[in-house]
């Protein structure tokens, strides 16, 4: 069973593992990109042991690397920073179409000789890969570095959530503030809002620390997504924000409509 386009939860892996795949089916929870031209960071079915939130080890023949903001590569286990390929694969893209200075500058100037995917990402004990979101998602509060993917798997796991999105937005005082925009169960319509909203930041501060807990809680219908399932990060970031002047292209969304209705009950 695959899993393409945002890091599959915990939570939801264990629904799909229990509920679709009946124990029987191995989760295949990829990386890739539509540049890479094919999966890069995948299990093998059948052969790679499964880990709920992992992509497991890289494809054959492929060479990530973890590289720090000074470009030294890091070494070892337990380590996380921004996820590089190391050597070319055969479906690599050769360029933009017209424009090869903007493919050479966007994929390749950040770490010489190396193509910078810019998703970051964790290598735990046994080397298994976790995509810890992108690093434009990387969002700094109080000068603290703050990954998205984290905090949206401790959301995830209140019984009356069924998804989330955070984003950063400007903040006097601690230099950007998090914004969370929330999907409720069916069970979580009936609640209390304003005790949800203490629930999950309680559960946040447990998890991952008080430095990650939400300034903003949006309870919304829907996130906007791709046809592919990626979050339209970029519009969420307007929106909390209060940049809405220019939303960019919306056309590629498999649902516009959520847009407005997130804007209309904007915090």
């Amino acid at each position: 069973m695959g899993s393409v386009g945002e890091p599959i939860n915990e939570e939801a892996w264990h629904w799909y593992n229990n509920n679709i795949g009946k124990r029987n089916s191995p989760i295949i929870d990829t990386w890739w990109q539509t540049e890479t031209g094919g999966m890069m960071i995948t299990p093998i079915p059948y052969v790679t042991p499964t880990t709920p939130t992992y992509a497991t080890l890289p494809f054959i023949g492929v060479q990530p690397a973890l590289m720090d903001e000074e470009g030294k590569e890091i070494k070892g286990n337990q380590v996380s920073g921004r996820l590089c390929i190391k050597f070319p694969w055969p479906a690599i893209a050769r360029t933009i179409w017209g424009d090869h200075d903007r493919y050479r500058d966007t994929y390749f100037s950040a770490y010489k000789n190396m193509y910078f995917t810019g998703d970051g990402a964790l290598r735990d004990a046994v080397g298994y890969y976790r995509i810890t979101g992108r690093v434009d998602d990387v969002i700094i509060v109080s000068g603290h570095n703050l990954g998205t993917a984290p905090i949206e798997d401790s959301i995830n796991e209140h019984p009356a959530v069924a998804e989330s999105a955070i984003v950063g937005f400007p903040h006097d005082v601690k230099g950007n503030a998090l914004y969370g925009y929330v999907i409720l169960k069916e069970t979580g319509e009936s609640r209390d809002r304003d005790n949800l909203r203490k629930e999950i930041n309680q559960q946040i501060t447990e998890q991952i620390g008080a430095i990650a807990k939400l300034d903003k809680i949006q309870f919304v219908p829907g996130l906007p997504k791709t046809r592919s399932g990626k979050i339209m990060r970029r519009i969420l970031r307007k929106i909390a924000s209060k940049d809405t002047s220019n939303l960019g292209d919306t056309s590629t969304l498999l649902n516009p409509e959520v847009v407005k209705e997130i804007m209309d009950n904007a915090l």
